[in-house]
């Protein structure tokens, strides 16, 4: 049973099809994108306690793949108790659905690099820390996805519209939002991490991407790190999926600085966006297929790089009620391009709506990747992937 149905989760609904599992797809809304792909569906809002039991003794999953954040979480640890497998683990779930508990755990209990951060539920509490951070700072919701509600403060003129998106942009009922330090980094990258259950963690080649308003852009593979600085990155993901514990594949986001320093941001117990790149043929197993096998317990031998690929996203210019219209003429013409349009029947402006998916050989120039896959994801709607939201 998947609780949540967006683009990432009909992947794994497609892999998990093609090893003969039944699958369930949940959501708040109807013909979500894994649902048109599933066995059955569920329409509830997940952070409905009772819905959500009720669904659960209804379909009687065997496993339970969360692929949101707005769940009322603490229900996983009772159906983990029942003897239902949560992925990648009832407590791992609970932790990392709120950013809260995740960036406790990593400074505090782990002591790993993070950027300093102070809690508020009031704007009086935001402003004060605001005040102790300095600026340029970095105001998130505790609990969101894709961006929503994340923000760059510059000055004090600006807290007041920051603190206000920030609460609107949270999703479940966790009224509180986190203020960090702004990190001027070099770049991004997310070290995909698979903890198995019998066998060691392993790590996906680092992959790069690039974000606009908290939300991910492009991404490529390989990302371009010192042999040094990826066995930190590689520490700190081992160290934290490892306290947190279950099996699955993590997407364990970090930035590099422009002093060459690796420092944690954020963890996901799930496939990742920027993860969407090992579509396009770069490592011998996607991340949907690693997840599946580490969660299911089957072996995974190796994971390595096969081809150099770039993903940069698909995004709708309007307010649409029903399917746009994609053009894939120009894009597909084009050798080793791939294209997913993901299915979702309601657009917004900046709306993410498929993924371009461009690859080589290995030790082709990412860059130029990269260009492709911007250039070919504009003629599919039009539209830039820098485009603002």
């Amino acid at each position: 049973m998947l609780l949540g149905s967006g683009e990432l989760a009909k992947e794994l609904v497609i892999t998990a099809k093609r090893a003969g599992l039944y699958v369930v797809a949940c959501d708040r809304y109807d013909d979500a994108p894994a649902m048109q792909v599933a066995d059955e569906r569920e329409v509830f809002s997940m952070l409905d306690g009772e819905a959500l039991a009720a669904a659960v003794s209804r379909h009687k999953p065997d496993i339970i793949v969360p692929e949101i954040e707005a769940i009322r979480t603490e229900r996983l640890l009772d159906f983990e108790k029942q003897g239902v497998q949560v992925v990648p683990s009832a407590r791992a779930v609970n932790y990392t659905m709120n950013r809260r508990a995740i960036r406790d755990l990593a400074s505090r209990e782990l002591g790993l690099r993070t950027a300093k951060y102070f809690y508020a539920k009031t704007f009086d509490e935001f402003k004060a820390a605001a005040d102790a951070i300095g600026f340029p700072c970095v105001v998130k919701p505790l609990m969101s996805s894709s961006g929503h509600g994340q923000s760059y403060v510059h000055n004090d003129d600006e807290l007041q519209q920051a603190f206000k998106e920030a609460m609107e942009g949270s999703r479940g009922d966790v009224r509180e939002v986190i203020i960090e330090e702004f990190i001027d980094f070099e770049s991004e990258f997310t070290l995909l991490t698979v903890t198995q259950k019998h066998g060691p963690t392993l790590f996906c080649p680092p992959i790069g991407h690039v974000q606009k308003g908290g939300d991910y852009r492009e991404s490529w593979q390989p990302y371009q790190i010192s042999p040094e600085n990826l066995q930190k990155a590689q520490h700190m993901a081992d160290e934290v999926t490892r306290t947190l514990t279950g099996y699955g594949l993590w997407g364990v986001e970090f930035f590099l600085t422009k002093q060459g320093e690796v420092i944690f941001s954020e963890l996901s117990p799930r496939p990742h966006d920027t993860g969407m790149v090992t579509l396009g043929h770069t490592t011998n197993l996607s991340e949907f297929e690693l997840h599946l096998r580490a969660f299911m317990g089957w072996p995974i031998p190796a994971i390595h790089l096969e081809h150099a690929g770039c993903s940069a996203v698909i995004l709708s210019p309007v307010e649409a009620n029903g399917p746009l219209d994609y053009h894939l003429d120009q894009a597909l013409s084009e050798e080793r391009t791939r294209i997913r349009i993901f299915g979702k029947n309601e657009a917004h402006v900046g709306r993410r709506m498929g993924v371009t998916l461009c690859y080589g050989e290995v030790g082709d120039s990412t860059d130029l990747l990269r260009d492709k896959a911007k250039r070919l994801a504009r003629t599919v709607l039009g539209t830039d992937p820098y485009m603002d939201k």
